[in-house]
């Protein structure tokens, strides 16, 4: 797979991009009120601890949103292309791509699945595409 631009990592959420390098979705969860939170940050919405632990998930949701971007085009994506809202079962939303599926095949609803792609410049994004009925 071509270049692609890298995600700003920080050491609040160092751990969630070591986690995809190794197929793994880890989500952020405060230690005191149990709450899940994505994007990673060093405080608790709810309770404002700073005291954290992950839980892995099962990579498993719907769309909750989606768009196709037009413009401007950039050389690492390949047209069209789905950026989607993921309702992950776990209880938070997640930026992505939504692939596998044709844009007018794309809704709402849609059960999707995590799947884990590589690029040249050693970074792995979690990506979605339709779940398969189990």
């Amino acid at each position: 797979m071509s270049m692609r631009l890298a995600p700003s990592m920080t050491p609040d959420t160092q751990f969630f991009w070591d986690g995809l390098k190794n197929h793994t979705l880890l989500i952020q969860c405060c230690t005191q009120c149990e709450a899940v939170r994505h994007p990673p940050r060093p405080m608790c919405p709810r309770c404002n601890s700073v005291e954290w632990h992950t839980i892995e998930s099962a990579g498993r949701g719907s769309v909750f949103s989606f768009v196709m971007p037009q413009h401007p085009a950039y050389p690492w994506f390949e047209y069209p292309y789905i950026v989607a809202l993921i309702d992950l079962d776990e209880g938070i939303r997640l930026v992505s791509n939504l692939c596998g599926v044709a844009p007018e095949d794309a809704h709402i609803g849609m059960p999707v699945e995590v799947f884990y792609e590589h690029f040249d410049n050693g970074l792995v994004l979690a990506q979605f595409q339709p779940a398969v009925q189990q």
